[in-house]
């Protein structure tokens, strides 16, 4: 794997890869990108995942030159902007809502190219969940998973995890808001019993009377499965989505789960960089 764009780009090996990397992050990091420069395109806005891939990559000895994500959208053709930054940049980290620029990127790029989000997906944010549930249940593809939103970005990358990992995915929603190819409710008090991982997406304003009566709650919390957990993706907002006394119950786990994102998003660009042959894997970690 040279790029990630997708969680399908990723095989069941690769994520296994990709977190005993980062179980080596937790407890040791060196100067394993001493010498290399990652550029990064992030929006003014973005703040848990630029600021973990910008810190994650200090903490490794990398330098990291931010650029706002505009431009990318200049009148210059694509090509020519790749061409250039494959002179000085051994990565690049893209935050851009079409998809397709991130494959036009990584179509003309021998570096490795990652995508830090798009209205399509967020494959980073998903793996780092992932990466927590796999230190805190028995057997996470084991779980059955629930999202609770319309189709978009998070759910979509949750319908690819699914797809990697095997495990059963529920969407609940309202009519008109279905993701195609999973299987889907439109009673939450239905949808809810047996599910042991509870995800949900913010929603946009013009869909809140919609969704009104899908919001999470400890009550609802309480008819899945004994041990389940609530894993929200941010920015999440009480009292739409979700409930604001579910976020202080025991259910929640944002938190917890997304302190994960640094050493998940270390061990991604390692992983990338590894297959692009700037980097060498060994048995007990990452090594220059």
């Amino acid at each position: 794997m040279k790029d990630l764009i997708r969680l399908t780009d990723l095989s069941r090996d690769d994520i296994q890869e990709i977190f005993e990397t980062a179980d080596h992050l937790c407890i040791e990091k060196s100067n394993l990108l001493g010498g290399k420069s990652i550029v990064l395109f992030f929006p003014a806005a973005s703040i848990r995942t630029r600021m973990t891939f910008e810190k994650g990559i200090a903490d490794l000895g990398g330098q990291s030159v931010l650029f706002p994500t505009e431009a990318l959208d200049k009148k210059e053709d694509l090509k020519d902007v790749c061409g250039y930054l494959e002179n000085w940049a051994d990565a690049i980290i893209v935050r851009h809502r079409d998809i397709g620029k991130i494959d036009e990127m990584a179509g003309n790029l021998s570096i490795p190219v990652i995508n830090a989000m798009t209205d399509d997906n967020h494959p980073c944010e998903i793996l780092s969940d992932l990466y927590a549930l796999s230190k805190c249940r028995k057997d996470m593809s084991k779980d059955r998973y629930l999202f609770c939103g319309a189709c978009g970005n998070i759910g979509f990358a949750w319908k690819e995890a699914s797809r990697v990992l095997g495990f059963e995915l529920t969407q609940c929603c309202p009519a008109g808001y279905e993701m195609s190819g999973v299987t889907v409710s439109h009673s939450l008090q239905e949808a809810i019993k047996g599910k042991d991982i509870i995800c949900t997406d913010s929603v946009a304003p013009q869909e809140l009377a919609d969704f009104r009566d899908y919001q999470i709650t400890s009550e609802v919390m309480r008819e899945a499965n004994p041990g389940a957990l609530l894993n929200p993706c941010p920015p999440f907002y009480r009292g739409e989505e979700v409930s604001a006394e579910v976020i202080e119950s025991d259910y929640f786990v944002g938190y917890e789960f997304k302190k994960h994102l640094l050493e998940i998003q270390q061990a991604v660009l390692l992983h990338c960089l590894t297959f692009c042959g700037c980097k060498k894997q060994t048995k007990g970690g990452v090594d220059t």
